[in-house]
């Protein structure tokens, strides 16, 4: 077995033997090799990145897309851990959560928007950091699964990962025990803080890598992982915007992910578990940069039909369809607030919408009506689907 990336150690749980991982810490030794292919990959993951840059500063209200996007990461990487919430599920229940009339799962993926939020404004006053990583644990398992399980706090004791009902003796993967991996946390953050080595992309996948082969926490190491990658991108300026996340890549790929990070533990695969990584750069760029062409097409349509329709009423109106790029389902009620008319006046423009197709009543609300931004919603419910 090949000890390039850690060695496994024989250790006893009562009678129960298992052997738990120790990694070895970054970076790689020998290090990663940049053959022909790599190199290849990793150059057209710079291009994809530039043009992601590029095409971002003309989507309409960049920084509203940006919020929404957040929302369908945070939907992707929440189910990658099981939860059964899906991006309307999202958009439908924001507002019900703020009287506790929400779900488990829909409450699991809003934290992961506010922790998402939380650290990227943190990183403004705090470097990426253990006490950063913990703070933002903290918000992610508020009031759900894991919330009595050491939020904010690593692991006190050993864990393992496995399909369900496996136990010490026949998991498929068991990280460090405590103390190494307390010792190993310490080396990785001082690896971060250290002056970097690869290009910076290499460097996140590297990270990512190592977080969840260390496995801190009780519950919630695979988002917090998640997240680290977004954290480094904006860290060190790679994007200019909180855009680029790979969990549909990992999701849609889901045992190839498992299988690459394995094969780092087992046989040292440092180089193609970064290969797998950068062309996950790769598609995911390129997806939202189609993604973001057909929303600026569909912007420009519907102010035009919005412009030539409603031009006595044309600045609120646009207004509000500026708004509901970011609040794509909403009542007569919100309209009014975000946009500060009289009631009327919203469920006048409102029903113009409807009318023109931008907006559509939701059938299943009978009270309160809601009015939904199907398009909208459609091109961003793309791999979001429950199945």
């Amino acid at each position: 077995m090949n000890n390039r990336a850690g060695r496994y150690i024989k250790q006893l749980s009562g009678d129960v033997a298992y052997n738990a991982f120790i990694p070895t810490p970054l970076p790689p030794n020998p290090t990663i090799k940049f053959d022909s292919e790599l190199i290849n990959i990793l150059s057209k993951a710079d291009q994809a990145i530039g043009r992601l840059d590029g095409v971002l500063k003309s989507v309409p209200n960049h920084e509203l897309f940006v919020a929404m996007y957040i929302k369908k990461e945070a939907v992707l990487s929440s189910q990658i851990e099981g939860t059964q919430a899906s991006l309307s599920d999202i958009l439908e229940k924001e507002e019900d959560v703020l009287a506790n009339k929400t779900d488990n799962d829909v409450k699991a993926t809003l934290n992961y928007i506010d922790a998402m939020n939380f650290g990227l404004k943190r990183l403004d006053e705090l470097p990426l950091s253990l006490r950063l990583i913990k703070e933002i644990h903290k918000i992610l398992v508020k009031d759900v699964r894991g919330a009595d399980r050491y939020p904010g706090e690593f692991r006190k004791s050993q864990n393992w990962i496995g399909p369900e009902g496996c136990t010490l003796a026949n998991a498929k993967f068991v990280p460090p025990p405590v103390h190494e991996m307390n010792e190993s946390l310490g080396q990785l953050e001082k690896y971060m803080h250290e002056n970097i080595r690869h290009p910076i992309l290499v460097e996140c996948g590297l990270i990512h890598a190592q977080f969840e082969t260390i496995h801190p926490f009780v519950d919630g190491n695979g988002r917090i992982g998640r997240l680290l990658i977004t954290f480094l991108l904006c860290m060190n300026e790679v994007i200019a915007e909180p855009i680029l996340y790979l969990s549909y890549y990992f999701k849609k790929n889901r045992q190839e992910y498992y299988d690459k990070l394995m094969a780092i533990r087992t046989e040292g695969s440092w180089e193609e578990w970064l290969k797998f990584f950068l062309r996950g750069i790769i598609e995911i760029c390129d997806n939202v940069v189609e993604l973001s062409n057909k929303i600026i097409a569909l912007h420009k349509k519907n102010a035009e039909l919005v412009h030539a329709s409603m031009p006595r009423h044309s600045n609120k109106a646009i207004e509000l369809l500026d708004k509901i790029y970011i609040h794509p389902i909403l009542s007569v009620n919100r309209a009014r607030d975000l946009c500060g008319v009289s009631y009327n006046a919203a469920k006048g423009i409102i029903q113009k919408f409807v009318a023109l197709g931008i907006l559509t009543e939701k059938m299943d609300t009978k009270r309160n009506r809601k009015y939904i931004f199907k398009k909208y919603v459609e091109l961003l419910n793309e791999g979001t689907e429950l199945k």
